[in-house]
């Protein structure tokens, strides 16, 4: 794949959901690379992460959702291409930030007194505060006692009064406990928190060279932040200005001025610490924490011109997403008829998508949607487009679906269990439409299925996801003929299509592991009938086997035992080449 570009790169990405008060990860440190003009398959169990990790680079995660960690680069070059109007208001605030800048570069002379002031302070802290440590246990044990609490409080509104008293009574008084072990351990942080306080106070000796140290420090940070910037300094800021007015010049005046003011308090703070600014990456850093940086290439006396590095996983904005999700990334979702709206006639539906991220007249917007609709292969689409979605079988909604998507030519297409709603003739008409289609406008798939027929049939790679993670990647040649992760096996083991007359179908024992949980060792440990001690001790790496497949199982490592893959899956070449007709 070296020769094709990289189009969107995930880096470490970790996605987790506020549920009842807990917190659930349901991506763990996923990294992947996504191609210009592929197709790639994202299979597993429900509950793998499948959906979670597309809807991350689609804008579309649940309100409870965050991406904890993680980079998701974007490479677009018509959206990181960026021109702002150098207007008298962008003047007169690029010179606001310069004077701004200018001023707070002195901090950068006095920067190792200042990180010094910070670490005296945070040593304070830790003598007068718990730990992060002593924190983290508190708190799990308040988190297990409060959710114990409320599964029991949940139990009770079960019960029927009229013939389950006793039990009534006994979730009573057990709620009563759970309520005083919680004032208890709320008690018990207050207690440890109060004898810290007096005994670092009870401390003079420590209190009395901290305010020594901390006064000679102060003194020799002030001497030294009174020195003058140099013009290399000065020309610095003035690009670091421009590239401030660039990254927010695309929002209204009031936004703009709220996120100029919210990057020139990250910049001081950055120059305070005195980080290195001149890096790239250190710079993108300190401008995502307000918005995307956009970085100064060159001017114009009419306009300042320059480009972007999109990482989605620190877009905060609608406007931004606006510009992304359907015009650049579109997803093609499970059930049509929940995609469509059953009130607003199929026509309406496609024009007024064209038209909001096209910007075109309706007549060209009519124009586009017909033309559409007759490539996604609707019959007499004149005729048809002034239709309601409930006059249109469930293959043609899903083909109106695919034209939806396709109206604004995004880059990505992503298309999460596209036929599983579908009978089976239809699924395969799907399929060869969504491949030939994909022929025409050159953009890159993204499957999202259970059914291993559908990605033999249309994927140049797939990505194994079990419990947040990435297990197996490789070309589809590879991930199904020389499979090398025991999750893989299980996987091919449960077609039915390999299933020998007369024979029990395979299936999976156990479940997934809970996710609300930390995962100690491989995840799929408890399921795997092959499992090392090493599998319940040490989260495996992902061992290179090829260039293009890798698998994260320590039966790669040269001091396992080697074991061959199961002997029903050891003849598949033949089998699939039958049944999928590859």
């Amino acid at each position: 794949m070296e020769d094709k570009k990289v189009l969107l790169s995930v880096k470490d990405l970790s996605v987790k959901f506020r549920v009842r008060g807990r917190i659930l990860t349901a991506i763990r440190g996923i990294s992947l690379d996504i191609y210009e003009n592929e197709s790639i398959a994202i299979v597993g169990e429900s509950g793998s992460g499948k959906s979670v990790f597309t809807k991350t680079f689609a804008g579309m995660l649940d309100s409870n959702g965050f991406i904890s960690d993680g980079q998701i680069i974007f490479s677009d070059d018509e959206l990181a291409d960026t021109k702002v109007s150098l207007n008298p208001v962008a003047k007169k605030l690029i010179s606001y930030s310069l004077s701004r800048l200018n001023k707070y570069s002195k901090y950068e002379f006095g920067a190792k007194e200042y990180c010094a002031m910070l670490d005296m302070e945070s040593e304070k802290r830790a003598k007068l505060e718990l730990s992060e440590e002593e924190k983290a246990d508190v708190e799990k044990k308040l988190k297990d006692v409060i959710h114990e609490r409320t599964e029991l409080f949940n139990l009770k509104q079960t019960f029927d009064p009229s013939k389950e008293k006793d039990k009534i009574a006994d979730a009573k008084a057990r709620l009563k406990a759970y309520d005083r072990e919680i004032k208890e351990l709320e008690g018990r942080e207050n207690e440890m928190l109060k004898a810290k306080h007096a005994a670092a106070m009870a401390d003079t000796a420590y209190r009395a060279e901290y305010d020594k140290k901390m006064a000679e420090l102060k003194a020799k940070h002030a001497e030294k932040i009174k020195a003058e910037i140099t013009p290399d300094t000065v020309k610095r800021n003035e690009i670091l200005a421009k590239e401030i007015y660039l990254s927010v010049g695309r929002y209204g005046i009031v936004k703009r001025v709220k996120f100029i003011f919210g990057l020139l308090k990250c910049l001081k703070k950055a120059m305070l610490m005195g980080v290195d600014l001149s890096n790239d990456d250190v710079r993108n850093n300190v401008f995502d924490d307000v918005v995307f940086r956009v970085r100064y290439l060159d001017e114009t006396p009419e306009q300042l011109h320059g480009t972007c590095i999109l990482n989605l996983a620190n877009v905060k904005y609608a406007k931004d997403w606006m510009q992304i999700r359907g015009r650049r990334i579109a997803t093609v979702f499970q059930d049509p008829m929940t995609s469509l709206n059953p009130i607003i006639t199929i026509g309406k539906q496609i024009t007024s998508i064209i038209i909001k991220h096209q910007g075109c007249s309706e007549v060209e917007a009519r124009r586009r949607a017909l033309d559409l609709m007759h490539k996604v292969g609707i019959p007499r689409p004149e005729a048809r487009f002034d239709d309601y979605p409930f006059q249109y079988s469930g293959g043609m909604r899903q083909r109106i679906v695919i034209a939806i998507a396709l109206s604004c030519q995004p880059k990505i297409l992503i298309c999460d269990e596209p036929t599983t709603a579908l009978d089976v003739t239809i699924q395969a008409q799907i399929l060869q439409l969504i491949k030939d289609l994909q022929k025409e406008f050159n953009y890159t798939t993204v499957f999202i299925t259970h059914d291993l027929g559908v990605v033999a049939n249309v994927a140049d790679r797939v990505a194994v996801l079990y419990a947040g993670q990435i297990v197996e990647l490789g070309t589809v040649e590879e991930v199904f003929y020389d499979p090398r992760h025991p999750y893989t096996w299980a996987l091919l083991s449960s077609l039915p299509q390999l299933a020998q007359k007369d024979t029990k179908l395979y299936s999976i024992t156990g479940t997934p592991p809970s996710l609300y949980n930390q995962i100690v060792g491989d995840a799929f440990a408890p399921r795997n009938p092959y499992c090392m001690k090493i599998d319940t001790l040490a989260e495996p790496p992902m061992f290179k086997i090829t260039d293009t497949h890798y698998a994260k199982t320590w039966l790669l490592d040269e001091r396992a035992p080697k074991i061959e893959k199961p002997e029903g899956i050891r003849d598949i070449h033949g089998t699939l080449c039958k049944v999928f007709n590859i």
